[in-house]
């Protein structure tokens, strides 16, 4: 298994905070895939609005930490080094259940299909072996 830290993340992908979203990666496989986990807090600073009443972590942020270890995954390759990879799409995605403060959230992209600078990343989403959100994402490397 390889894992990496959040410095080791961060060599690989642009994003810092508050947008870098993935804690840890716990495996991955350059080019293929990543599998990695958002500890997700009361102190994130989406939860101040959505929702005051009931904190519920935004779908679309969900789908960006399944892109960032997608990233991972595609970035990790010698010949990317130092690009960045752009959404590019998102098909088939399905909010299952929602994600809120004190879960830890496992994030897996498998890239599926590649061709030239384009990508598509087949990504799951779970909190505790249940699925929270399923999605095909498509990305550009540039």
């Amino acid at each position: 298994m390889n894992h990496l830290n959040i410095k080791q993340i961060e060599e690989i992908i642009p994003h810092r905070h508050p947008f870098l979203l993935v804690d840890y990666i716990e495996d991955y496989k350059p080019g293929e895939y990543a599998v990695g986990y958002k500890c997700v807090t009361f102190r994130e600073d989406f939860f101040a609005g959505h929702f005051p009443q009931e904190p519920v972590m935004p779908g679309v942020l969900i789908l960006e930490a399944l892109a960032q270890a997608g990233a991972v995954a595609i970035l990790s390759l010698p010949k990317n080094k130092g690009k960045i990879a752009y959404f590019g799409g998102v098909d088939k995605c399905r909010f299952k259940s929602k994600v809120q403060p004190g879960d830890k959230l496992r994030l897996e992209t498998k890239i599926i299909k590649r061709k030239g600078p384009v990508g598509v990343g087949e990504a799951i989403a779970t909190v505790d072996g249940k699925v929270a959100v399923k999605a095909e994402l498509t990305f550009m490397v540039g």
